[in-house]
């Protein structure tokens, strides 16, 4: 990496830093699910290694995005987030990816592959299955409101009170929708070569959106595939164990970057 890489923002666009570490020994950066927002993880950021810098990254139309229009498909979405990673270049990153923060993360990944940028020395996906072209199932974003609200509460993760009140439906629906859409629709470019990154994947035995054949099916489009780790519960399975989660996720880091002769020091505290 060069000197003149432009210094990262801790809290421009995209990200937001809770905690900035001068002279951070690797910068992660977390993807939300769709429908959600960097609150999926403000209970983990206090079981990270203290030298670690963590990003919460929020898609726009939510959160602190709320003005900014949602963006109709993973390619702008990608373009969104890329503007916030090139910033991040100075120091070692990696990247976690929950269901549509997943999809985002691999094909951001991809991205600064193609584009012979650094590449994070991580990669963890989570409640996303591999890449397929989609099918007669990738119906969610069709559902008529009933129907949706439904196989919402089925996948855990969305509050009662989103389902269940009108008023605050109405508020959020058309969000939950359009995310869902952006992942139903999106297909995987022809052609596309496995990640050269490492690669964790996890999920939930039992989410009824993403089997245990999928996500296991991710070996087949990575050169270091560094497992499966399955866990009980559903599509977020990760309820109430965040240091648990927060303890593998280093565990991963540390195995792949000694493994590829970058070792990234810190210690969970």
């Amino acid at each position: 990496m060069t000197s003149n890489t432009p210094r990262f923002r801790p809290q421009a666009g995209a990200g937001y830093c809770p905690r900035p570490v001068p002279g951070a020994a690797l910068r992660l950066f977390l993807f939300h699910h769709a429908g959600g927002s960097h609150l999926l993880y403000r209970d983990w950021i206090a079981h990270f290694p203290a030298d670690w810098e963590i990003h919460l990254l929020d898609a726009p139309g939510r959160g602190r995005l709320t003005d900014l229009p949602a963006c109709a498909d993973a390619e702008r979405l990608v373009d969104f987030f890329h503007d916030e990673i090139v910033l991040a270049m100075d120091r070692p990153f990696a990247f976690f990816g929950h269901s549509m923060g997943g999809l985002a993360a691999y094909e951001l990944t991809n991205r600064l592959a193609a584009e012979g940028l650094p590449l994070p020395v991580w990669l963890g996906l989570s409640a996303r299955g591999a890449p397929r072209q989609p099918g007669p199932a990738d119906n969610r974003h069709r559902m008529p409101d009933a129907e949706l609200r439904h196989h919402l509460a089925r996948m855990g993760g969305t509050p009662p009170e989103v389902l269940e009140d009108p008023d605050i439906w109405q508020l959020f629906g058309p969000m939950i929708r359009n995310d869902l859409r952006l992942v139903e629709t999106w297909s995987p470019r022809p052609h596309t070569p496995p990640l050269s990154v490492p690669l964790s994947v996890f999920g939930g035995a039992d989410d009824v959106v993403v089997s245990p054949e999928r996500l296991a099916a991710w070996q087949q489009h990575a050169e270091r595939f560094l497992g499966l780790h399955l866990f009980d519960g559903d599509h977020f399975y990760f309820r109430g164990r965040p240091a648990e989660m927060v303890r593998l996720i280093t565990e991963q880091v540390r195995t792949a970057t000694a493994t590829a002769g970058r070792p990234v020091a810190g210690a969970v505290r």
